[in-house]
């Protein structure tokens, strides 16, 4: 697995797979999961894109350096990674705190965005939800992070998930149980940090942009979606019917139609854009 160093100094590994003539899609996971998130999009996506799925520092293989965490000094990690290959511009793909990663690259760095996704995630806190990452911290503080195997999985995977497809629910929950504590906290604790003016900034995205939610989804509740819809100009909202959090994983199919299909149309028009300006020129 390739890996950079970010600007402290710290390594972050990322995976990369696909077309290498396609576009590049750089992709970034929520708390607590690796680039293994994306094992039912590896094929789907692959046949058409340069996939490059970021370890954020303190998961997988990347360093685990001790806190603080910041939302945004992961940004510019994923950012590094797209140097490191020697790309300019990339579609941005992130779940959960993923997503709001990918939306400080979409504000903070438009210049390297072709289009935004983003996936069960919000733009700003609840109080209730603060409460409940702060008893995350408290409880894998205390008893480690066997504890969130009642504490949190139910925020994160639905019933349908735990009931029909065990295996997937498994692999999640190794990926998240067998971190290391101190990472793992450090992360939720760089999600309650998150500045809020993230919120107002969205206004300035310009690039096309696709909310996508499951419509059961508890911890980031399908009215977070619609608020980063309503809050990005132009941005287009899917609720995935019957499922949760981890919707990528529970109705694969589903939210690899609609993700693919969103970045058929933004590249469609890429194309057309670029052809028009020649001709436009030559007019002129």
């Amino acid at each position: 697995m390739p890996h950079i160093i970010a600007s402290d100094g710290v390594e972050i590994a990322y995976d990369s797979w696909g077309r290498r003539d396609g576009e590049p899609l750089l992709m970034i996971m929520g708390l607590g999961v690796d680039s293994r998130g994306w094992a039912l999009q590896r094929v789907a996506f692959g046949r058409r894109y340069r996939c490059l799925a970021v370890d954020n520092r303190g998961t997988g293989r990347s360093g685990r350096p001790p806190g603080p965490y910041s939302l945004e000094q992961m940004a510019w990690d994923a950012l590094a990674v797209l140097d490191a290959e020697r790309i300019e511009r990339a579609h941005v793909m992130g779940a959960s705190m993923g997503g709001a990663i990918a939306q400080i690259i979409g504000v903070r760095a438009s210049e390297r965005t072709r289009s935004l996704v983003l996936a069960c995630t919000a733009c700003r806190h609840h109080d209730w939800r603060r409460e409940l990452f702060v008893e995350w911290i408290d409880a894998v503080k205390a008893r480690g992070m066997t504890s969130l195997g009642e504490l949190a999985l139910p925020w994160l995977v639905g019933p349908r998930l735990r009931r029909r497809f065990g295996v997937w629910l498994n692999l999640l929950a190794r990926i998240v149980l067998q971190a290391p504590p101190e990472p793992f906290v450090a992360q939720v604790q760089a999600i309650l940090d998150m500045d809020d003016s993230l919120n107002t900034e969205l206004v300035e995205v310009a690039v096309p942009s696709l909310v996508i939610t499951g419509s059961q989804d508890a911890l980031t509740p399908v009215g977070d979606a619609e608020e980063l819809a309503e809050r990005i100009p132009g941005a287009r909202l899917e609720v995935i019917r019957g499922v949760a959090h981890g919707l990528m994983v529970e109705a694969p199919n589903a939210f690899n139609e609609t993700v693919l299909d969103f970045l058929a149309r933004v590249d469609d028009l890429g194309e057309t854009m670029a052809r028009a300006e020649p001709e436009a020129a030559e007019s002129a």
